[in-house]
């Protein structure tokens, strides 16, 4: 039986619920016989290289028990870019403070860190166990049905349509159309979510563009101009990474800038946005007044909106994690399994994988024309984001 200390670090934007698997490590982890003592890493990899850590068994109990009904990162994340020349400090670390356990709560990249680390370990004759705990707003972990976040995320930008397309259709005289711009570097998922909040047609949103398909200018145009004349207004949702056939994204204004993992910057980092030029498109081609919102890195924070599911499943994510690496298992990310009438299980995925892998959307999921979402999409959705208000409207 391996025993010695444990730690655990949250990396990337926040979710909602990424504090919940927090608890859950620390509520599992004080249950075993394995873990001596529970440290927390301040500032996700790149506070461990400079020794900061947390003591999270010394956390009162309104703490840990608070934290599921807290949002952000209660540790402090980081987006460092681990190198090579990193490794044999990141050992020295937790050689000095005998941790054998090792959790990072986090996405792609940081399903990369914890590989490289648990690999690096193990050439050097350092027993490790190192387990993923997923975590991203933009649900494109492979290997899991969902990632814990994105439920509450996709709630978020449903509401937001649902209730700002009421907005737009009251105020189509003034403002033709909106263009509401969500999260998704590459995967339009927190996009399609925006479909969700139809109750009938000619509801908001009426166009959906999501980064697996191409963007079409022209097609853009004839479309918005369609629901235009069919509803009087049109409502339309873009995820940042939307991109045109040579892969250009339309968000850039100049030449694009990259953070630290080579990924283009959108927003005010890249020099522009989706809904900014969307809305310029749209407004030069048919003269119209219009309206853009963009919401940003508020979806991974909305507490008031998380879906109570979303936040027990990230706790067992974490409990899960701590289960698997007192038992043996290494070098895997716990996942979701979706199983009859939507009922869930955990399972694992290699880190190998995962670390080098995405998850876009289905093309099903995607309508031909590449400006909306299908049933498909809504039959995966519907269940992890629950159900939204009803709103009336006057009878004419």
């Amino acid at each position: 039986m391996l025993k010695g200390n444990a730690i655990v670090g949250q990396s990337g934007g926040p979710t909602s619920v990424i504090n919940a698997s927090l608890q859950g490590v620390i509520r599992a982890a004080a249950g075993t016989e394995e873990i001596d003592r529970l440290f927390g890493m301040r500032w996700g990899i790149e506070g461990f290289l400079d020794g900061k850590l947390v003591d999270l068994d010394a956390q009162p109990k309104a703490v840990v028990d608070g934290l599921s009904r807290t949002p952000s990162s209660a540790l402090g994340s980081s987006r460092y870019k681990l190198r090579d020349e990193d490794l044999p400090a990141v050992r020295e670390q937790l050689e000095a403070h005998g941790i054998r356990f090792f959790f990072l709560i986090g996405g792609n990249d940081t399903m990369d860190t914890i590989h490289r680390v648990e690999a690096h370990c193990r050439d050097e004759g350092y027993e490790l166990r190192g387990i993923g705990i997923p975590k991203t707003v933009d649900n494109d972990l492979f290997g899991t049905d969902h990632s814990p976040g994105y439920p509450s995320a996709a709630r978020y930008n449903a509401l937001s349509v649902q209730q700002s397309g009421r907005l737009a259709r009251d105020m189509q005289k003034v403002d033709a159309f909106v263009v509401y711009q969500t999260i998704g570097r590459d995967a339009g998922w927190l996009a399609a979510a925006g479909a969700l909040a139809r109750r009938k047609d000619g509801d908001a949103p009426h166009l959906i563009y999501c980064p697996e398909r191409p963007f079409v200018a022209d097609r853009f145009i004839e479309d918005a101009r369609n629901c235009i004349e069919t509803w009087g207004y049109v409502s339309i949702v873009a995820s940042e990474g939307l991109k045109y056939a040579d892969g250009t994204p339309v968000s850039v204004v100049g030449g694009a800038t990259r953070d630290r993992f080579g990924n283009t910057e959108y927003g005010a980092m890249g020099g522009g946005s989706v809904a900014l030029n969307l809305h310029r498109i749209l407004g030069d081609a048919t003269g119209l007044r219009g309206e853009f919102q963009i919401g940003e890195s508020l979806p991974m924070c909305a507490m008031d909106r998380a879906v109570p599911d979303d936040v027990e499943r990230a706790a067992g994510c974490g409990a899960e994690a701590v289960r698997l690496a007192v038992s043996g298992t290494s070098g895997s990310m716990v996942t979701l399994i979706r199983g009859p009438s939507n009922a869930f299980s955990f399972g694992t995925a290699p880190l190998s994988d995962v670390a080098v892998r995405a998850k876009s959307m289905p093309p099903e999921m995607i309508s031909p024309r590449g400006n909306d979402v299908t049933d498909a999409f809504l039959d995966y959705a519907r269940p992890l984001v629950g159900d939204l208000p009803d709103f009336v409207s006057l009878e004419e």
